[in-house]
């Protein structure tokens, strides 16, 4: 297809104006915006540099710790004690490599006491050698707690990069996006009677993001969320019928669409990536056969409506991969293999419209461009790159 333009939300695009890369221990220049001196500790704030590393026992990445209050600004002056627990397969160390001072709570479970400096504690994880989820968990007493998942891949993974002739320009004109993913609001308007107003005088939502100079409605879409496991059990909020509905509307108030495919009966993010269940029992070619000719059909559905999409996004926050345990970032050959089905989906009704493919990486640059490049090297083909800060 064509080559890739970063799309930016609104936010993202003020965080990169706005800030720089913190230093560890030092308040930086935006202070004002993310950082005070002293407050009421509501949560542990836990970032991962990155949670894709290779399970052989040197990969690693940097951990940061901090107390935030309720605007999520970092305390400075924090001292309170921080508990780091470790499920799977991995280490958590200093950054010069020291042991942690280990302890054991009331329900018998090992920790680790990290002592914050300036507000700040940084230390180092280092994944082991077994491939598998590991849960990185920051706690103090009376806080909530911080927690994320890492997932290290079999150390023999093909690692690979892009030739020169596989980054092929983009001829698409992309313009600028101010959007929202509001596919919700038929379930809040009609379950819970919810309404809009501006100025005290009741306005159709869609209106009011129009007014305000939005152009764009994101509208996810589940293959069949009425399963009793599914996001809408029994009612199908987000499944092709109540999306095709919200696309109507969105043309009637003059913006355009993107389609988000979670190719899942629920929620599809880094740490969950389930198969339909109609799809559950499927061997790897039936899995990617059914990808694409789901994919198609849903795209027909809106070209007979009239509504078909100005963009199209072949799965949610994939950097993990989807459609588990088959198309898990592990297996990245299986995971190109189904996003060029999706793809091809696409294209098979619609060959000109802009794909794109949506990673939950913003900030986390050397993991961005490991996915990309295995993708794109594997002949994953789209025109703009999703992330998620």
């Amino acid at each position: 297809m064509k080559s890739f333009k970063l799309l930016y939300c609104l936010i993202i695009f003020l965080f990169f104006q706005c800030q720089q890369p913190n230093k560890p221990n030092q308040i930086s220049e935006f202070a004002s915006i993310s950082q005070v001196e002293t407050g009421k500790p509501v949560s542990v704030m836990l970032t991962t540099y990155s949670t894709t590393l290779l399970a052989n026992g040197e990969a690693h990445t940097r951990l940061r710790i901090a107390i935030v209050d309720s605007l999520s600004r970092e305390i400075t002056s924090a001292d309170n004690p921080i508990h780091i627990y470790v499920t799977g397969n991995g280490n958590v160390t200093t950054p010069a490599g020291a042991g942690l001072e280990m302890h054991t709570d009331t329900a018998g479970v090992e920790y680790g006491l990290c002592h914050l400096e300036n507000g700040i504690c940084n230390l180092l994880f280092t994944a082991g050698t077994s491939p598998g989820k590991i849960k990185v968990e920051a706690k103090s007493p009376g806080l909530w707690a911080g927690s994320h998942e890492i997932h290290t891949i079999p150390a023999n993974t093909r690692l690979m990069k892009p030739e020169p002739e596989q980054i092929i320009p983009n001829t698409q004109p992309i313009d600028r996006m101010i959007g929202a993913d509001i596919s919700w609001l038929p379930q809040i308007t009609n379950e819970w009677a919810m309404k809009f107003t501006e100025n005290g005088q009741e306005i159709d939502a869609f209106e009011l993001l129009k007014k305000n100079g939005f152009n764009y409605i994101r509208l996810r879409i589940f293959v069949n969320p009425e399963n009793e496991e599914g996001y809408s059990p029994g009612k199908g909020y987000c499944g092709l019928d109540s999306t095709l509905m919200m696309a109507e509307r969105t043309r009637e108030a003059g913006m355009k669409l993107l389609l988000n495919f979670h190719y899942s009966d629920y929620w599809a993010d880094p740490q969950q990536q389930y198969k339909p269940l109609r799809w559950e029992n499927l061997d790897f070619e039936a899995l990617a056969d059914s990808v694409k000719a789901y994919t198609s059909h849903v795209m027909q559905a809106f070209k007979r409506r009239g509504t078909l999409p100005d963009m199209v996004q072949v799965g949610n926050e994939i950097n993990h991969g989807m459609l588990w345990p088959e198309g898990h970032i592990s297996n990245p050959d299986q995971l190109a293999r189904l996003l060029k089905a999706g793809v091809e989906g696409v294209v098979a009704v619609a060959p000109d419209l802009p794909v794109m493919m949506h990673i939950a990486l913003g900030g986390q640059n050397e993991e961005a461009v490991f996915w990309l490049d295995n993708m794109i090297a594997r002949g994953v083909q789209f025109d703009i790159i999703g992330l998620s800060y």
